[in-house]
């Protein structure tokens, strides 16, 4: 078992190495030095949405949570694990000239592409700063809407990860998180390849925990606003198992998720 500290670097220095990339190779990157490989099975299409920047979007998200966020012009909005920034520009766009948005990551890498986009984008009302989701470095009471996609369950402590999202929303405030969640148990091999678990899949939770992980941090009116099932590939499968555990879980029922949930403060 992997120490909380231990799973972090490996998401760092997976990240880091997207970051550097020319391009993204998608959510559950597995990409090396001259062997590119595109894990992009659970990312969702943003080129439609209001301030896209093609450079900001490497493939690593899971759902469109700024399409169910009911971002208002003039509100504050934080977006955790900003990566490259593709959430915050779309949501720099909802949000306007009077409205402040904020990504947070703890990638170095990724910060610094971040700003380098920003730069290029010209917004003076949008920041990107480095923390931790688990303790971040953001005052009480500073946000209408915090936003997220697929990055949560790459947090250890998730209970705290919500709890610090209910700290830093004003009162009236709510979240949109786009997140991967389980239906069932994914082989014991998925579960602790470090692949995946950078990858959004095998640091997921079950539903029914997560929701209650929500709950527990004092939110109401928790509603999943989007759930789809997704289907991994054998080829990308069987990278971890043999092709007899593959056929096994696949007769098993479990299932992987892409859910949007929002709760409000």
């Amino acid at each position: 078992m992997r120490t909380s500290e231990e799973l972090k670097k490996i998401v760092q220095e997976k990240y880091g190495e997207i970051a550097g990339m020319d391009t993204g190779c998608g959510c559950g990157c597995g990409c090396d030095t001259g062997s590119p490989k595109n894990y992009s099975v659970l990312s969702d299409d943003y080129k439609n949405q209001p301030g896209y920047m093609e450079e900001a979007d490497l493939g690593l998200g899971c759902g469109l949570p700024t399409e169910y966020a009911g971002i208002k012009p003039g509100d504050s909005v934080l977006d955790l694990g900003s990566g490259a920034g593709n959430d915050c520009f779309v949501a720099r766009a909802l949000v306007g000239e009077t409205g402040k948005v904020t990504g947070l990551d703890f990638t170095d890498e990724m910060i610094a592409k971040a700003r380098q986009n920003n730069r290029k984008m010209g917004y003076t009302n949008v920041e990107f700063i480095k923390g931790d989701i688990e303790n971040m470095p953001v005052p009480d009471n500073s946000y209408q809407v915090v936003l997220s996609n697929c990055v949560l369950n790459l947090v250890p402590d998730k209970k705290k990860a919500f709890s610090e999202i209910f700290r830093v929303l004003k009162k009236g405030g709510h979240f949109c998180i786009s997140d991967i969640v389980l239906d069932g148990v994914l082989p014991p091999k998925l579960q602790e390849a470090a692949v995946l678990y950078a990858g959004c899949v095998s640091g997921a939770m079950q539903k029914g925990e997560y929701l209650e992980v929500i709950r527990s941090a004092g939110f109401n009116n928790i509603r999943v606003k989007s759930e789809i099932k997704n289907v991994l590939p054998d080829m990308l499968l069987g990278e971890f198992i043999s092709w007899e555990e593959i056929e096994e879980f696949r007769k098993s029922g479990a299932g992987i998720f892409s859910i949007t949930v929002t709760g409000e403060k």
